[in-house]
């Protein structure tokens, strides 16, 4: 959990980075200036040292938190779980020095982004996996025949998220205009309020299905708003600035970690909708009736 929260942290440097334009104040990397010390303390270097230092933080947790589940762990999958984290940790370390040796590039800017969230929900993942309550809980089946599955919406709202990432991330750093990720802005209200009204509904008394179906509803209305007010202060206001006003840095930092934790809030949909309300399928069998099955 302590490595998921740090990761938030991380996430919030990064876009506190991007948005007051500080992505080349240390125009090097891995050194800062041609040195590890810390260098000189003003402007864009404090956001982008600040940036550098909780990444190599984390790195070291990943590290830490990769080897004790391959040695401790009984769950095979746990194991490689925390091989994954740490690969992605590693690739988004170097997509984060390639940001700044090939001058931020668009599309590198935007992978750097995609994958640092998407560490963060496996850091969010692996704290989920290792808790009490996943450990001592028995699952409760609630068998899922409608069509599409319950499963099925989180997987497509993860996948629109994902995308929406990219078409904002994208715009941030100037590879793409606002409007396609204004535009995917209403797929995702969309496709995460029919998901988030399913799981509600058809399994209110499955509590750990609920909690974040609702979460997710909420954190889908706030992050709108956000998305609204982050369009005035840095389309309508900012767009003739000179450099970055507080009211867009504000918006846009917050609109950015509140679509990490909207991400997170759906992967942990996602997997306690596969654990608690399995799909159902109609086996066929010669000679007898349809049978629900749980896949």
């Amino acid at each position: 959990m302590f490595t998921a929260c740090a990761t938030f942290i991380l996430i919030i440097a990064g876009a506190l980075v991007t948005s007051n334009d500080a992505g080349l104040s240390i125009p090097d990397w891995p050194t800062s200036f041609g040195s590890f010390s810390v260098p000189p303390w003003h402007g864009g270097i404090q956001y982008e040292w600040s940036h550098r230092a909780i990444a190599g933080s984390i790195v070291l947790l990943t590290i830490s938190i990769a080897t004790w589940t391959f040695i401790t762990e009984r769950r095979r999958w746990m194991k490689w779980l925390g091989v994954a984290a740490l690969g992605t940790v590693v690739t988004q370390a170097i997509l984060g020095g390639l940001t700044v040796l090939l001058f931020q590039p668009p599309w590198v800017s935007s992978a750097h982004a995609a994958v640092a969230q998407t560490f963060f929900c496996i850091a969010v993942s692996i704290a989920l996996f290792t808790g009490r309550r996943w450990i001592e809980e028995q699952p409760r089946a609630e068998l899922d025949q409608r069509r599409p599955a319950l499963f099925t919406l989180t997987l497509l709202s993860i996948f629109v998220l994902y995308v929406q990432l990219l078409l904002g991330a994208m715009f941030r750093h100037h590879g793409m205009s606002w409007w396609p990720h204004a535009v995917n802005a209403s797929v995702v209200a969309m496709v995460l309020a029919w998901t988030a009204v399913r799981a509600i509904s058809a399994y209110p008394q499955v509590e750990a299905v609920r909690r974040p179906a609702i979460a997710m509803l909420g954190l889908m209305v706030a992050q709108l708003c956000l998305g609204f007010l982050a369009f005035i202060t840095r389309v309508m206001w900012g767009r003739d600035a000179a450099q970055p006003e507080l009211p867009m840095v504000i918006s846009t930092v917050v609109h950015v970690a509140v679509g990490a934790l909207l991400l997170a809030t759906t992967v942990v949909l996602a997997i306690q909708v596969w654990r608690h309300v399995p799909v159902a399928f109609e086996e066929r069998v010669p000679g007898r009736g349809q049978n629900p099955v749980a896949a």
